[in-house]
Formats: structure tokens, C-alpha cells, sequence
């Protein structure tokens, strides 16, 4: 379902993009920083109980699932499947308006 877009239509998306990408390297210098904090805490106050691991590991999850769709990584699920998507629940919806008439 591709179509013409204007130029003003494709700067938008392009602007898009790169705030997406701008909001993914935010996060990971966030979560670069703030797990080096919990790091040096938990090996400062309490080094026989290593539990900066659970941060480190579920936000990093986050992390990479953020980065995944970022770079559409799996473009099966990129804007081209959110938009067949939402026209599917739209025809649905005309469909069930047109019944009940």
C-alpha cells in the first residue's frame, strides 16, 4: 500500500525517524549512566549480594526491544503492518455498522 507522498509528507516522517532514533540514544545513555551508578552502589555497600544484575538485565531488555523497532530491525511489524492493521479494524467497523442497519 505504498503512495505518493508530498515532500512535506516524507520530511515529517523523516523528522519522526530522527526523534525515534534521538529518544533510543537518550534511553541508552541513561541506561548506561544510571547502571554504572547502581554498579559502584552495590559493590560499595553491599559487594556479597550482587543485585545490580536485575536492573541491568530487564532494563537492558527494554533497551534492545526499544532499539529494535527504532531501526526496524523486524520490518514486519514496521508502519507499513500498522497501517493494513488499522484499515482492517476500520472495514471491520463499517462492516458492523452496515449490519445492524
Amino acid at each position: 500500500m505504498e503512495r505518493n507522498l508530498s515532500e512535506e509528507e516524507r520530511y515529517i516522517a523523516a523528522k519522526k525517524k530522527v526523534e525515534n532514533i534521538k529518544g533510543f540514544y537518550g534511553n541508552l545513555v541513561s541506561y548506561i549512566l544510571v547502571n554504572a551508578i547502581l554498579i559502584f552502589i552495590n559493590l560499595y555497600t553491599s559487594p556479597q549480594y550482587l543485585w545490580f544484575f536485575w536492573p541491568l538485565l530487564w532494563w537492558g531488555v527494554g533497551v534492545i526491544f526499544h532499539g529494535l523497532k527504532v531501526f526496524e530491525v523486524f520490518p514486519g511489524m514496521g508502519k507499513e503492518w500498522e497501517e493494513r492493521k488499522i484499515q482492517e479494524f476500520m472495514e471491520k467497523e463499517k462492516e458492523n455498522k452496515n449490519k445492524w442497519k
